[in-house]
Protein backbone atom coordinates (compact mmCIF):
# COMPACT_ATOMS: atom_id res chain seq x y z
CA UNK A 1 0.00 0.00 0.00
CA UNK A 2 1.35 3.58 -0.49
CA UNK A 3 2.18 6.10 1.88
CA UNK A 4 -0.04 8.84 2.17
CA UNK A 5 0.71 12.37 2.40
CA UNK A 6 -1.89 14.68 4.07
CA UNK A 7 -1.23 18.35 4.19
CA UNK A 8 -4.04 20.42 6.32
CA UNK A 9 -4.73 23.91 6.91
CA UNK A 10 -6.30 25.21 9.48
CA UNK A 11 -7.31 29.11 10.07
CA UNK A 12 -7.51 30.29 13.52
CA UNK A 13 -9.99 33.00 14.44
CA UNK A 14 -8.27 36.55 15.21
CA UNK A 15 -8.58 36.10 18.69
CA UNK A 16 -8.09 32.50 19.08
CA UNK A 17 -4.83 32.37 17.36
CA UNK A 18 -2.63 31.42 20.94
CA UNK A 19 -5.58 28.81 22.05
CA UNK A 20 -5.41 27.03 18.31
CA UNK A 21 -1.58 26.99 18.52
CA UNK A 22 -1.74 25.31 22.12
CA UNK A 23 -4.03 23.14 20.66
CA UNK A 24 -2.37 22.15 17.99
CA UNK A 25 1.33 21.77 19.96
CA UNK A 26 -0.78 19.39 22.21
CA UNK A 27 -1.30 16.95 18.91
CA UNK A 28 2.03 16.55 18.38
CA UNK A 29 3.80 14.14 20.84
CA UNK A 30 1.31 11.59 20.83
CA UNK A 31 0.76 11.19 17.24
CA UNK A 32 4.23 10.92 16.66
CA UNK A 33 4.04 7.98 19.04
CA UNK A 34 1.61 6.45 16.57
CA UNK A 35 1.93 3.24 14.76
CA UNK A 36 1.99 4.29 10.91
CA UNK A 37 2.87 8.10 11.73
CA UNK A 38 6.25 8.53 9.53
CA UNK A 39 6.63 12.35 9.55
CA UNK A 40 4.03 14.90 12.00
CA UNK A 41 5.34 18.50 11.33
CA UNK A 42 3.40 22.06 11.88
CA UNK A 43 4.15 25.13 10.21
CA UNK A 44 3.01 28.63 11.23
CA UNK A 45 2.40 31.77 8.05
CA UNK A 46 4.74 34.13 8.37
CA UNK A 47 2.64 36.64 7.30
CA UNK A 48 -0.55 35.84 9.04
CA UNK A 49 -0.21 34.13 12.02
CA UNK A 50 -3.76 32.68 12.26
CA UNK A 51 -2.70 29.92 9.79
CA UNK A 52 -1.36 26.67 10.40
CA UNK A 53 -0.54 24.05 8.32
CA UNK A 54 0.29 20.59 9.12
CA UNK A 55 2.49 18.39 6.76
CA UNK A 56 1.81 14.29 7.80
CA UNK A 57 3.28 11.54 5.98
CA UNK A 58 1.82 8.03 6.80
CA UNK A 59 2.42 4.29 5.96
CA UNK A 60 -1.70 4.14 4.66
CA UNK A 61 -4.87 5.21 4.92
CA UNK A 62 -5.98 3.07 7.49
CA UNK A 63 -3.12 4.35 9.83
CA UNK A 64 -4.65 8.31 8.99
CA UNK A 65 -8.15 6.48 10.39
CA UNK A 66 -6.94 4.95 13.19
CA UNK A 67 -5.21 8.82 14.23
CA UNK A 68 -8.87 10.69 13.30
CA UNK A 69 -10.55 7.65 16.20
CA UNK A 70 -7.63 8.51 18.67
CA UNK A 71 -8.63 10.23 22.02
CA UNK A 72 -6.05 12.88 21.37
CA UNK A 73 -7.17 14.26 18.01
CA UNK A 74 -11.06 14.04 19.50
CA UNK A 75 -10.21 16.30 22.09
CA UNK A 76 -8.26 18.47 20.21
CA UNK A 77 -11.82 18.04 17.79
CA UNK A 78 -13.77 19.43 20.44
CA UNK A 79 -11.06 21.96 22.01
CA UNK A 80 -11.19 24.29 18.93
CA UNK A 81 -14.94 23.72 18.28
CA UNK A 82 -16.44 27.35 17.05
CA UNK A 83 -12.53 28.47 17.40
CA UNK A 84 -11.51 28.12 13.83
CA UNK A 85 -12.45 30.02 10.34
CA UNK A 86 -11.78 27.01 8.54
CA UNK A 87 -9.87 24.03 7.83
CA UNK A 88 -8.67 22.26 4.81
CA UNK A 89 -7.36 19.16 4.56
CA UNK A 90 -6.10 16.96 1.60
CA UNK A 91 -4.69 13.41 1.32
CA UNK A 92 -2.42 12.85 -1.21
CA UNK A 93 -0.44 10.05 -3.17
CA UNK A 94 3.49 11.06 -4.22
CA UNK A 95 3.55 10.44 -7.94
CA UNK A 96 7.13 11.45 -8.78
Amino acid sequence: MSKVTVVAMIVAKKDCVETVKSELFKLIPPTREENGCIEYNLHQDNSDPSIFLFYETWESADSIQKHINTDHYKAYVTALDGKLEGKVVNKMTRIA
